[in-house]
C-alpha cells in the first residue's frame, strides 16, 4: 500500500508541475496564478502547496534531478581520477546525451523552457539560491575527497574530448576550505556559461548537432583553463 501511495504521489507531483509548465510556456509565468494551475491540474490550491510550497518551485521542479550532481560526480568519481578530470568528462557525458542542462538540446520546449527561466527575474533568482547550495555541496565534495594523490587535477591530468589523457596525478597536495570553495565556483561558472552559449546558438536557429562540435571544443577549453590557470589562455 505504501508503494501505491507514493505512486500516486508522484503522479499528482508530476501532473501538477506539467500543468503549471504548459500554462506558463503559453501565457507567461507571471500572467498564470496558481489558482489556474490548481483548477487545470484538478487540485485544490493547498494540495499544490503541499507538493510545491512556492510558484517557482513548480517550474524548477523539472532540474531538481540536477541539484547537487556536480558534488555526485566528485564523490562517485573512479580511483586515479581527479575531480576535474570527472568534471570535464560529465559534462562532455551531458552534451553527447543532449542533457537539456547543457544548453545542448534543441526541442522547441526545452528551449522555450529555458528562456522564460532566463527571463523571468523571480525564476532566474529561485535557479541563482539553487546554484549557490550546489555550489556548497561541491565544495564540501572537494574538501573531503581531494585531498591526497591527484589533489583537484593538475596539468598531467588532463584529458580532452578524444579521451586522451587523465592518468589520474601524482601530486599530494591537500585542499582547505578556502581553495576548495574557489574551485567549486569556478567550475559551476564554467558550466553555466557554457549552457548558456549552447542554448544561445540554438536558439539563433542552428541545430544541436550543427553545433555539438563546437560546444566539445569549448568545454575542452573551459576545463582546460580552470586546470591550467587563466593565464594560459
Amino acid at each position: 500500500m505504501t508503494g501505491l501511495r507514493h505512486l500516486k504521489k508522484q503522479r499528482t507531483h508530476e501532473a501538477v508541475s506539467a500543468a503549471a509548465i504548459s500554462l506558463f510556456l503559453e501565457r507567461g509565468f507571471d500572467a498564470v496564478s496558481v489558482a489556474e494551475i490548481a483548477a487545470a491540474a484538478e487540485v485544490s490550491k493547498p494540495t499544490l502547496f503541499k507538493y510545491f510550497p512556492t510558484k517557482e518551485d513548480l517550474v524548477l521542479h523539472r532540474i531538481t534531478d540536477h541539484r547537487g550532481e556536480a558534488a555526485r560526480v566528485v564523490r562517485g568519481r573512479g580511483p586515479g581520477t581527479d575531480p576535474l578530470t570527472a568534471l570535464h568528462r560529465h559534462f562532455l557525458d551531458g552534451l553527447a546525451r543532449r542533457d537539456p542542462v547543457t544548453g545542448l538540446n534543441d526541442d522547441p520546449e526545452v528551449l522555450a523552457y529555458h528562456r522564460m527561466i532566463f527571463s523571468t527575474p523571480s525564476l532566474a533568482a529561485r535557479l541563482m539560491h539553487h546554484m549557490t547550495a550546489d555550489e556548497e555541496a561541491l565544495a564540501g565534495a572537494l574538501t573531503e575527497t581531494a585531498a591526497g594523490p591527484g589533489g583537484v587535477g593538475g596539468p598531467e591530468d588532463a584529458e580532452g574530448s578524444d579521451g586522451s589523457g587523465g592518468s589520474g596525478g601524482s601530486g599530494s597536495g591537500t585542499m582547505d576550505d578556502l581553495v576548495a570553495r574557489l574551485v567549486a565556483g569556478q567550475v559551476l561558472a564554467v558550466q553555466r556559461v557554457l549552457a548558456r552559449r549552447n542554448w544561445a546558438e540554438l536558439v539563433g536557429g542552428r541545430t544541436a548537432s550543427e553545433v555539438l562540435p563546437e560546444a566539445v571544443t569549448a568545454a575542452d577549453r573551459a576545463f582546460a583553463l580552470l586546470r591550467d590557470g587563466l593565464g594560459s589562455s
